[in-house]
This record gives C-alpha cells, sequence and structure tokens, in this order.
C-alpha cells in the first residue's frame, strides 16, 4: 500500500537518477555518499511496493513502474517549487540577465530556468547561451548581470569555482583503430575545449581527422551516437546508455579538466539578492558549490 504522503527529498533524488542514468552520479550531483542514495531509492521502492529502478552494467533506467512514477514525481516538485516560490519571494521583481555556456547547460538548464520562473514570476529572465567566449564577451559589455563560463575566458574574479572533467567518448558500438587518425566529433571555433583536446592529441603525436563540427551539443552527442567519431564531452552531456567513455588503453590522452566560473554583478546581488541565490543552486553542481553571500 502506497502511504498518503511521500518524501520530496526522495522524489528529488529518484528524479535525478533517472535523468543522470547513475546512482554514483546522482550522488555526486547531490553532494551525498552513494550508499546514502542507494539507500534511498530502496526506501522509495519499498514504500511504493514495486521496483523502481533496473540496474545494468552502464547504471540504472527505470523499470515501467518507475516511469510511471517518474512523471507523478515531475509534476509534484514542479507545484512545490511554485508554491514556495509564490509564497517565500514575493517581493523580488526586475529584469535579470544571464549568460551561460552552452557546453555544460545541457541538462540542468531546462529545469533551473523552469523553476526560477515559477518562484519568482515578477522577474524577468533574459538568459543568452553560448559558447564560453561569447558569454565572456557579454560580461565584458556588461550586458549580463550573472555569468558562467570557463575561468580562461573571463579576467574577472569570480566568485566561485568549480572543474569540469572532460572525458573521451564514443558510441556504444564505435570501434577506435589503433593504426589510422583518429575521426573527431568538435565544437566549432572559437572553442577552448576544441584547442585543449586537439593540443592534448598533438603532445601524444597522434593523427586526427576532424570527421564532425558543431556548436550544438546536441549535435555532438548525436554525432557520437551514431558513431561518427570521437567527442571531448562534459558530465552534463553523457549518455551512459548510447555512449562509452574511452581511456588511455584505447590510445587515447587521459581525461582533461577545465575550470568554470560563477560571476555576478554587485548591484543585482543586492537587488535580487533571493533570486540570484535560487537560480546559483540550481545551476552550479551542488557537490562544487560554496556557501556564498549574495
Amino acid at each position: 500500500m502506497i502511504p498518503g504522503a511521500l518524501d520530496l527529498d526522495l522524489l528529488r533524488t529518484y528524479v535525478m537518477a533517472c535523468q543522470l542514468g547513475s546512482l554514483s552520479r546522482t550522488a555526486a550531483q547531490a553532494g551525498r555518499a552513494q550508499s546514502a542514495v542507494s539507500t534511498q531509492m530502496r526506501r522509495l521502492e519499498e514504500m511504493i511496493g514495486q521496483r523502481l529502478l533496473h540496474r545494468t552494467g552502464r547504471g540504472v533506467i527505470p523499470t515501467p513502474e518507475g516511469e510511471i512514477l517518474l512523471s507523478y514525481a515531475k509534476r509534484i516538485l514542479t507545484l512545490s517549487d511554485e508554491a514556495a516560490g509564490r509564497l517565500g519571494h514575493t517581493s523580488q521583481q526586475g529584469v535579470l540577465h544571464i549568460g551561460l555556456a552552452e557546453e555544460i547547460a545541457v541538462r540542468a538548464l531546462p529545469d533551473a530556468l523552469g523553476r526560477f520562473h515559477r518562484s519568482f514570476p515578477d522577474i524577468q529572465l533574459d538568459a543568452t547561451v553560448d559558447h564560453s567566449l561569447a558569454i565572456a564577451q557579454l560580461w565584458t559589455d556588461a550586458t549580463i548581470d550573472l555569468a558562467i563560463a570557463t575561468t580562461a575566458a573571463i579576467s574577472d574574479e569570480p566568485l566561485q569555482t568549480w572543474t569540469v572533467e572532460l572525458q573521451w567518448v564514443a558510441g556504444i558500438d564505435f570501434t577506435l583503430d589503433p593504426d589510422s587518425p583518429v575521426p573527431l566529433i568538435t565544437y566549432a571555433e572559437p572553442c577552448l575545449w576544441r584547442k585543449r583536446m586537439l593540443d592534448a592529441l598533438a603532445e601524444q603525436q597522434r593523427n586526427y581527422r576532424i570527421t564532425f563540427t558543431s556548436q550544438n551539443s546536441a549535435a555532438i552527442q548525436a554525432a557520437v551516437e551514431n558513431n561518427l567519431g570521437v567527442a571531448l564531452l562534459g558530465p552534463e552531456c553523457l549518455r551512459p546508455a548510447s555512449m562509452r567513455c574511452l581511456s588511455t588503453a584505447d590510445g587515447l590522452p587521459a581525461p582533461l579538466t577545465v575550470q568554470y566560473g560563477l560571476y555576478a554583478r554587485h548591484e543585482r546581488q543586492s537587488t535580487c539578492a533571493v533570486a540570484v541565490r535560487t537560480l546559483i543552486d540550481t545551476i552550479v553542481p551542488p557537490e562544487n558549490a560554496r556557501p556564498l553571500t549574495v
């Protein structure tokens, strides 16, 4: 028998696990031990009385019953966030201009912006999603109030930073020929990730050829899944069910790291303090966030 009330924290963790396809990544995203997340999922399954997640060699996927719960869980969490926002932050008004690096906003952005809009309906949100160098130019031109981009692209001091690990990724059925140039799927110029990728291969004296170029993360993902070559992707873009990570054993360089920073103008921190803090909390990876006064 399903209890009359479901724990929102359990539902939030469950939705995250379904979206990420991995309990270990869910634990990292939530800032918890993997054992704690596994315990939460077992508890939820016991409450529902159904198996909700199917464990595979590559991660987890929802069972048919889990898909039903996932639909309800998203709706429950949406209503909860909307109620909290409407009742708690009615004094926040104005326009907030933000710029986000496209390569790390693939999965988190739609949910974050949706939650923000429901919580602060009186704040007009003007969001620009582009590569880090373009976001850096908007920041320099003072046309955005808050930015998330690589620290290499913006010379100002960030409010906080975190490191993103970039993995060499290919399709599940892709075979890398050690005697042939590496077929590369890359972001279009200008792109700091692309430069790091080519520099790493050059240092290893590994030949390569570019087979697919795009500035759109969804197009990069599709190219990888269709075995067009090898890409360098961050955790936001990984799809365990259709992609696999390559390593030095495949003749490729070790994973690369890129540092990202959060930048916010002081005047916007004072006039939209709660809104800025909420937006930060929904976009910045929880395991990398640190206490921040805004």
